[in-house]
């Protein structure tokens, strides 16, 4: 049975001393909400999570951001604000998940 056929689709930023992740729900998304910012961020992200890799980049282990990390870089640890802040100047990335198949 196949499990896990679903594609992932991210937006990396590149921090000053930390790299942040958000997932979103497709690149069409992303790139209607940077045309027309009526749109809520909630048709655009997958969660209101900001998540850190560390300086590994986007495909490395993920933790939850602290406030304080997002303040340090961000100037605020509102992470709508700080979403927004990802989304405007962040690389949106897509990956497919391989199947896998379970017996």
């Amino acid at each position: 049975m196949p499990r896990g056929n679903a594609g992932q689709t991210k937006v990396h930023y590149q921090g000053t001393e930390e790299d942040f992740v958000i997932f979103v729900d497709d690149i069409e998304q992303v790139q209607k909400w940077k045309n027309d910012r009526s749109i809520p961020l909630a048709q655009v992200v997958s969660g209101f999570k900001i998540f850190v890799t560390h300086k590994h980049g986007a495909q490395n282990a993920h933790d939850a951001a602290s406030k304080q990390t997002l303040d340090a870089e961000f100037g605020t640890s509102n992470e709508d604000e700080c979403m927004v802040k990802i989304l405007e100047k962040g690389d949106v990335q897509a990956t497919e998940v391989r199947l896998r198949f379970t017996i």
